[in-house]
């Protein structure tokens, strides 16, 4: 093993990109027949090889846990003597800004829902769960938006809640990135799905502040975490180039809530972009989701241009 991704007593286990695309058993897929762009986002690229040496066996290594899941639910059946409902499989997928979070949790949801059992596969992200912009402008949060006081934590904790109470239907509020707020009146219906995938920065955060004294978190409804992992230097240039890109496309809309920066010169956008870096994203990175990487049971490790060069598992 690359003694790069080697650490002494670690309660993880490291593979090279090269070690974990050569792992076996992974699952036959018809790669070249999905269309890629349809699930990577702004500036995240996607190729075939990234699907082929990093998600299949990934897919591989859920099928395996999943299996243990569901056969472990038939044995508690058994011993109960009563046949129960099955109760969705929640994999939880967390990183900063920019890591590329939602192009894996699309990609999982695309090749799970490939496998022989065919699962119904749902994703959900934890942005509809933000505040309204106008109560964080009430709270005085509108610039912290994306940390942990900026959700509401009581209603995404019912949420996932009412996913492992085995209720049939249950709905997500919506977030438009477009309005940078929550969609009023407008939801997302989730219907039993065999396996929800829930996407968010902060969702293997255990703490919300010395004022806030939960006893639940929303990793605590996690079947399985996974964790987008890049190196600050990457995930501010990541984040700078999308927003460059942003000012070339969406925020020429009039309707957008970003319109203002359309016209800015690239000087004065680059300005900006940083700024907000500096002073929003990289302190919640630093001291809300950086911190919470090893609570996850797979890290993967970005390089340069979002390839995934090395992955971490848990030890069980």
């Amino acid at each position: 093993m690359n003694k790069a991704y080697e650490v002494t007593f670690s309660p993880f286990r490291a593979f090279t990109r090269e070690e974990w695309s050569k792992l076996e058993e992974h699952p036959m897929f018809p790669v070249s027949e999905i269309d890629l762009t349809k699930l990577q986002a702004l500036n995240e690229p996607l190729t075939p090889g990234e699907v082929e040496d990093i998600y299949i066996p990934m897919i591989r290594l859920l099928q395996i846990h999943l299996s243990h899941y569901r056969h472990l639910h038939n044995e508690r059946d058994q011993f109960f003597s009563n046949k129960s409902k099955s109760i969705p499989y929640i994999i939880g997928i967390a990183g900063s800004v920019a890591a590329g979070k939602s192009t894996t949790a699309r990609v999982l949801q695309k090749l799970l829902s490939m496998t022989p059992e065919q699962p119904k596969v749902e994703l959900i992200t934890t942005d509809g769960f933000l505040y309204p912009n106008d109560e964080l402008q009430k709270r005085g949060l509108l610039n912290r938006k994306g940390f942990p006081e900026s959700y509401d934590a009581k209603r995404l904790l019912a949420f996932l809640a009412s996913v492992k109470s085995g209720r049939d239907t249950f709905s997500v509020p919506v977030y438009s990135h477009h309005r940078y707020d929550v969609i009023k009146d407008r939801i997302q219906t989730v219907e039993r799905p065999d396996i929800l995938i829930v996407e968010g920065i902060n969702v293997l955060q255990v703490s919300a502040g010395k004022k806030i004294r939960r006893r639940v978190f929303v990793s605590d409804f996690f079947d399985y975490s996974i964790y987008v992992d890049a190196s600050e230097k990457d995930l501010r240039e990541w984040y700078i180039e999308r927003f460059r890109k942003l000012q070339q496309t969406a925020f020429q809309d009039p309707d957008s809530y970003f319109h203002r920066y359309a016209s800015y010169s690239e000087k004065r956008l680059l300005k900006f972009a940083n700024k907000v870096w500096d002073d929003t994203n990289r302190p919640n990175l630093l001291y809300n989701i950086l911190p919470t990487r090893f609570r996850a049971d797979l890290i993967l490790e970005k390089g340069e241009c979002h390839f995934v060069r090395g992955v971490r598992i848990r030890k069980m």
